[in-house]
């Protein structure tokens, strides 16, 4: 195991814009990506009167975590679902608003360790890459029978990879030999069909169209833009959110639903803005704050991160 593997990221940073929203007994908190139970476990530690809902649609993840947060009797609650399915969690636990709310969409650290999972590109696997590996299409089934260009819309969309038409024509031209089924023979086609320079940019050039079928497989991005204003709605005035990103794309969505709350809806021109225009949020962070050199260098898994904050500073207007 390596030690990257028990280091949650920015750990310290997020419990500080949580801590205001959870001082007060009887605070709820949603770790909406439970994962390994990294960042449940702190902040079961740091606020002992907080109640815990911890999300996963990973039945692995749930059981290792429960294992960990065991010692934390009844003030824990893990749920196996996607995030998106957060009010519907809440409705059946009886809750009705809470106090904090923290995402951390990494891939987690046990899914990229556990080599049989297929979502990591520098070992062989069997290209799978569910989160939840009990529903949905595999990483192996999009890629034989999605349609070639649809393959380009999601490398373009979900990996930004300026290639996307060399790599799929090489998938859709190998794919008709023989199906595939594990990573490393995608690997090696990725690197085959690249030129020569965009394989000397930025780390392993398969890197783009992996994170890509992985966005497609566990349809994150569509889970996120439903995930995320669904959080800030079931925060109680004066609750915060956090929400650590790894990708330019799902930064932009949270920077998009946080800057829509912290903006004023009334008309131009209107001398006294009614409370029913005034922003619900107030944003946390300025921009998205990123990691430490120290951190990085103690987890390399850091490096992309990107961490937003808000804070609920009124009811919608009805």
């Amino acid at each position: 195991m390596s030690k990257s593997r028990h280091v949650p990221v920015m750990l310290g940073r997020c419990l500080d814009m949580l801590a205001p929203a959870l001082a007060e007994p009887g605070a709820v908190v949603v770790d909406c990506t439970l994962g390994l139970g990294g960042h449940s476990e702190a902040l079961l530690t740091r606020f002992p009167e907080v109640r815990l809902v911890g999300l996963d649609r990973d039945k692995e993840a749930l059981r290792l975590s429960g294992e960990r947060l065991a010692p934390f009797g009844e003030r824990a609650t893990l749920v196996h679902a996607v995030y998106d399915e957060l009010p519907v969690v809440l409705d059946r636990l009886g809750i009705a608003r809470v106090q904090g709310v923290l995402f951390d969409l990494g891939v987690s650290s046990m899914q990229l360790d556990e080599a049989e999972r297929g979502f990591a590109y520098a070992q062989d696997a069997p290209l799978d890459m569910r989160m939840d590996q009990t529903t949905g299409l595999s990483a192996a089934e999009v890629l034989n029978t999605y349609p070639a260009g649809e393959l380009v819309r999601i490398l373009r969309a979900y990996g930004e990879e300026k290639q996307a038409k060399r790599i799929v024509s090489a998938i859709v031209r190998e794919r008709e030999k023989e199906p595939f089924t594990t990573s490393a023979r995608l690997v090696e086609l990725i690197r085959d069909a690249l030129p020569q320079a965009a394989k000397r940019t930025g780390g392993n050039p398969a890197k783009r169209t992996f994170q890509a079928l992985r966005i497609e497989v566990n349809g994150e991005l569509a889970v996120l833009e439903r995930a995320i204003p669904a959080a800030v709605k079931a925060l109680a005035v004066g609750g915060r959110i956090a929400v650590l990103s790894y990708h330019s794309l799902e930064d932009r969505l949270v920077k998009q639903v946080f800057a829509a709350g912290a903006a004023t809806t009334a008309p131009p021109g209107l001398p006294v803005v009614p409370e029913r225009y005034q922003p619900r949020l107030k944003l946390l962070t300025r921009g998205a704050e990123l990691p430490t050199e120290e951190e990085v260098a103690e987890n390399r898994r850091a490096a992309p991160a990107r961490l937003r904050g808000a804070e609920r500073i009124r009811e919608d207007a009805e």
